[in-house]
């Protein structure tokens, strides 16, 4: 059964997320509501992280390297000014489309173990991820036209 590598693949992604909205968050302060909604999402991924310990102490977890790999391909600081703002949203939003195609993942596992506990997780933080893409999206909406047309 290879579940525990999705779940070590998840548990890194969760922390490797939470810890790249935190990033952005602080390198953006000049933008209060990316500031602040930055690490609102990061304590939510804290606590989705938190969640998944039980079924991680019970099916195991091999980790991975991958969102590691993608977290400082993309995120080794923040970059300035509106199109920096644009392209860290960006990278937060791939991110976030890596965690959210494992929850997914994760989820057809527990469909087939028939795994209650599990996917009423994996729906819960499903959710709670689409919700974070959906900022991510509104947000660099956004930002877009000042950072690529007016801003020079």
């Amino acid at each position: 059964m290879h579940l525990a590598t999705y779940l070590g693949l998840l548990h890194t992604s969760l922390n490797t997320l939470a810890d790249a909205f935190r990033e952005v968050g602080r390198g953006h302060g000049e933008e209060p509501d990316v500031e602040h909604t930055c690490l609102l999402l990061a304590g939510r991924i804290d606590r989705q992280t938190d969640a998944l310990a039980p079924i991680v102490e019970r099916y195991g977890e091999d980790r991975e390297e991958e969102p590691e790999r993608l977290h400082a391909a993309g995120l080794e600081g923040t970059r300035s000014g509106g199109v920096g703002l644009l392209r860290d949203l960006q990278d937060l939003y791939a991110l976030s489309s890596f965690t959210d195609i494992t929850w997914t993942v994760v989820g057809q596992a527990a469909q087939g173990l028939r795994d209650r506990e599990l996917l009423d997780l994996v729906e819960d933080h499903e959710q709670e991820t689409s919700r974070q893409l959906t900022w991510l999206r509104t947000r660099m909406k956004q930002a877009a036209p000042q950072a690529l047309i007016a801003a020079r």
